[in-house]
């Protein structure tokens, strides 16, 4: 396959750079929004989108955020490059905050319902399902064990996403629509001093003389010839 690596990267390599990429945060954040920013779509639909990969970052549903950014992008008319972008903001350096944070908020809203806590049991199950992994005994031990989850940890999580998520999506649209016509307006800018400079360059240039022109004052090969001597003498008697 071409550019692909000599050597395959194994799971440690993988790991690695999911965890600090080669480009470091920074870079890779300014390349994304780059990226983000030369979009064809709308101002509105690239925010939209933007805003629901951001929605989609605080769910506790990993592995499935592209899907949920897809469809609420499709909702608020976003578009579906910019939500995958979008999911960005969810990376490892905000995911320990994005989970603490939602999680409380949800414990907080569901304080008057009855929920498993977090302390008693979530350790237990979470230090189980680290030890003997999430899909031990198939399809219904996963089942069973998110079951285990689900009251104590998922629960409160999906709860508090939707207020947080919601919060966070707005502040994005609104910051990512300002720096996209801020960011267009720019090119455009560039692009008509490009296209003035090009012009004033023409019109200062001096125009080239036609091949008519050049043929009309070059003397004729004929007229240069000198006549034989013969008529020469001729002539002058």
């Amino acid at each position: 396959m071409l550019f692909s690596r000599r050597d395959p990267a194994g799971w440690q390599e993988r790991l690695r750079v999911f965890l600090w990429p080669r480009r470091s945060w920074v870079r890779s954040g300014k390349y994304v929004a780059k990226r983000i920013f030369r979009l064809t779509a709308s101002p509105h639909a690239v925010a939209a989108g933007v805003s629901a990969g951001v929605f989609a970052s605080f769910t506790p549903y990993f592995g499935f955020h592209f899907m949920i950014a897809f469809a609420v992008a499709y909702l608020i008319g976003g578009n579906f490059i910019a939500a995958a972008m979008g999911t960005f903001f969810g990376n490892p350096l905000t995911f320990p905050f994005i989970a603490a944070g939602t999680w409380s908020t949800g414990r907080f809203i569901l304080s008057g319902a009855h929920i498993g806590s977090f302390g008693n049991g979530g350790h237990s199950r979470l230090g189980e399902i680290t030890e003997k992994g999430l899909f031990t005994n198939g399809f219904s031990g996963f089942v069973e064990r998110v079951a285990h989850l689900w009251e104590p940890i998922i629960l409160p999580w999906s709860v508090g996403a939707i207020p947080l998520g919601v919060t966070f999506g707005i502040i994005f649209y609104v910051l990512t629509r300002w720096a996209a016509i801020r960011f267009r307006e720019a090119r455009l800018r560039q692009l008509e001093m490009r296209a003035a400079v090009n012009g004033q360059a023409k019109d200062g240039a001096e125009p080239e003389p036609s091949r008519t022109a050049i043929a009309m004052d070059e003397p004729s090969p004929v007229s240069q010839q000198k006549p034989p001597a013969g008529k020469l003498n001729d002539t002058a008697a």
